[in-house]
């Protein structure tokens, strides 16, 4: 199996998946500080449950196959090592509902973040 631009760029937007969910579920404690972060951290939050709202697929996933159909128009997975790993957290194996109910509960968690202010002594 020979790695191409196609190869990598297809890892890159796996690992670039990866991230941006770490964003969405971390991203209120760092846009707490920052506004311009809170602002795109509530756009990815609300494009989150659109795209579940309608069963869309993240624009990432299509990009990711297309780039694996690229380099390899039999097969849509073959991957690194750490990228196979990855993949496995970005594409977990749960119910479209349940993943509804978790991007919920993370919305509330995180708009309790932004507007909990805590008492000064």
């Amino acid at each position: 199996m020979s790695v191409s631009f196609y190869s990598i760029a297809a890892d890159i937007v796996v690992l670039t998946h990866f991230l941006w969910i770490i964003f969405l579920i971390f991203g209120a404690f760092w846009g707490r500080k920052y506004r311009p972060v809170k602002i795109f951290h509530l756009f990815g939050m609300g494009f989150a449950v659109i795209i579940q709202i309608f069963g869309w697929y993240c624009p990432l996933t299509h990009l990711e196959i297309w780039l694996r159909r690229m380099h390899n128009p039999e097969i849509t997975y073959s991957c690194s090592f750490i990228v196979h790993y990855i993949e496995k957290l970005v594409y977990i194996n749960i119910s479209m509902k349940v993943i509804f109910v978790l991007t919920i509960a993370l919305i509330a968690v995180s708009a309790w973040i932004y507007l909990y202010k805590p008492k000064k002594r």
